[in-house]
């Protein structure tokens, strides 16, 4: 089944996440505040959440259409096949935004795209309760200047969790943005990277699993591996593709930091990552 995709991106990386797109074969690409739509089919959407650096989330859309009323929010929700997707037993979780729009209260809003969704698969599956106790189903709408967006989140945690980071620092570096920052240095392998204010090495991290060609989501969960549509065999495919293209090439990178017990972190977080051979923290 193909879906139309959306890359969700911190405000001023979307080239950055667009240029991985491409990188990755996808073409059609379409770029606005946050945002990079691109279309594909399950494996599509396994091969973004396992290997994008810079995105946040990787989301389906369902519709996009104008709405000035509970009325028209309600019939617009209601109009989406939401059973193409959901189980009958599926755990209907609604998050919702709204940004120079008529219908600005968004738990009102929440409430309304929730019974909506319910009625509609009322009438798919011919029944009026839903135990709701099968896999998770996070839907998203979003209002911005009345034109509704619904789209439903198949990464379940955010993709900056590499699973790798299990302390951090007072302030840190979040994970995609320091993906950002390396692949926009234009950094080559031939050269040493240094970071003297490392911290728990974030930034180190990243680079060496970029030159290492180690996918970003290959030691973690997906929530759309629960969905039945999508399942865990689809990223299980992905995941055995990504650990094969791994590179045992030898860079140089060194991290220092003033603060002892940090580096002590950077250490753990560089061997949870699978990347402690190429960082030097010296004390």
């Amino acid at each position: 089944m193909d879906y139309n995709l959306i890359a969700t991106a911190t405000f001023g990386l979307e080239a950055v996440v667009a240029k991985e797109l491409k990188e990755l074969g996808y073409e059609d690409l379409k770029t606005e505040n946050g945002r990079v739509h691109f279309e594909g089919d399950e494996m599509d959407i396994a091969i973004a959440n396992v290997h994008l650096r810079t995105a946040d989330r990787i989301f389906i859309k369902m519709a996009e259409f104008e709405a000035r009323s509970f009325e028209e929010l309600f019939q617009g929700t209601k109009a989406v096949k939401w059973s193409d997707i959901i189980p009958v037993n599926g755990v209907m979780h609604v998050v919702g935004k709204s940004v120079k729009s008529t219908l600005f209260s968004v738990p009102d809003c929440q409430s309304i795209v929730k019974k909506a969704i319910v009625t509609s698969m009322s009438e798919s599956y011919g029944v009026s309760h839903f135990s709701e106790d099968g896999p998770v189903y996070k839907i998203e709408v979003s209002i911005l200047k009345d034109v509704v967006t619904l789209s439903i989140d198949t990464s379940g945690v955010g993709l900056h969790k590499r699973g790798y980071r299990e302390e951090a620092g007072i302030a840190p570096l979040k994970e995609t943005l320091a993906a950002a920052l390396v692949l926009i240095s234009r950094w080559k392998e031939d050269y040493t990277l240094v970071d003297p204010c490392c911290g728990s090495g974030t930034l180190l991290l990243e680079a060496a699993m970029i030159m290492h060609n180690l996918a970003p989501g290959l030691f973690r969960n997906f929530v759309a591996e629960t969905w039945p549509t999508i399942g865990s065999e689809v990223f299980e495919q992905v995941t055995e593709g990504a650990a094969r293209s791994i590179k045992n090439n030898d860079l140089k990178l060194i991290g220092s930091d003033l603060d002892g017990r940090m580096l002590k972190i950077a250490r753990r977080n560089s061997q949870q990552a699978g990347v402690a051979k190429s960082i030097d923290f010296p004390k």
